[in-house]
């Protein structure tokens, strides 16, 4: 294995900037992010994501992603460097450090940039703060073959590294992208697509919508709901039992995401762009 340029302190330059990667003004003032888990960062650069550094510690990587990706570091084009433990402990995010830490320059895409195939199904989420909940609604989309997740009057950065972690890398896969709620309204009905919105109170509950035809799913947060951007759509839930009224939003996404797959697999429409 190639020797690598070593960084023994974290009052490096270099580990500094990254650490503040963590916040969002320093991330939107550097244009980039942090990657955490070799999973993830293997992912990333699967998709040709612009990763200009990685840092590994040797002694960290204890998993099989982590053993795998530092028996392929030598391929790498970027500039890598191994860092002591001590090091690596002030760089990596919380106790879930796999050894292998990346700064990404994340991709930026507009609406129309995305790729939808023939019979589309993609997902809005408006307003979403928590960016955990937000990964794991891309990696819900990722799993039941949402065409797409588009951000609407969004709160959270699509790349904070807690998002790209509760995502395990799926939101560099998985088309993405971010726009004001009437951009987002007024691009879905020029499309065509049926609109339909999760609320609480609707009559009408999610198993009752077709979603074997071009459709768009709505979700709001749990504190607030949706604006009034999304009077005109059709309006269903997910049937409550209990004392609660609504499941957490990316539970809720998931059980809509999978009951759309079960109506589109019976009738083999795809919904995944494959490019």
């Amino acid at each position: 294995m190639t020797d690598f340029p070593a960084i023994t302190s974290p009052r490096n330059e270099k580990i500094k900037a990254a650490v503040k990667l963590r916040r969002r003004k320093h991330r939107s003032r550097q244009g980039r992010t942090l990657i955490d888990g070799a999973r993830e960062l293997s992912r990333a650069i699967s998709a040709g994501v612009n990763i200009p550094e990685i840092y590994f510690c040797r002694t960290f990587c204890h998993t099989s992603e982590s053993r795998r990706l530092l028996e392929q570091v030598d391929e790498f084009a970027m500039d890598v460097y191994e860092v002591t433990e001590n090091v690596f402990e002030h760089l990596a995010f919380g106790e879930r450090a796999e050894g292998f830490v990346g700064v990404a320059i994340p991709p930026e895409s507009e609406l129309d940039d995305l790729l939808l195939p023939e019979n589309p199904l993609v997902v809005v989420v408006e307003g979403i703060e928590k960016p955990g909940n937000l990964g794991a609604i891309i990696r819900s989309a990722d799993g039941a073959g949402v065409s797409a997740v588009i951000l609407a009057d969004q709160k959270t950065d699509i790349f904070n590294p807690n998002t790209i972690r509760a995502s395990l890398g799926t939101v560099f896969t998985m088309p993405v992208c971010a726009s004001p709620s009437k951009e987002v309204f007024n691009w879905l009905k020029v499309k065509g697509f049926q609109i339909a919105a999760a609320t609480v109170d609707a009559p009408d509950s999610y198993t009752d919508v077709d979603f074997k035809i071009p459709t768009a799913l709505i979700l709001g947060t749990e504190s607030t709901g949706l604006s009034a951007a999304w009077k005109e759509v059709y309006p269903v839930s997910i049937p409550m039992r209990g004392v609660a009224d609504s499941l957490n939003v990316s539970t809720s996404a998931a059980v809509l995401f999978y009951e759309a797959q079960r109506q589109r697999l019976r009738t083999g429409n795809p919904t995944h762009f494959v490019g």
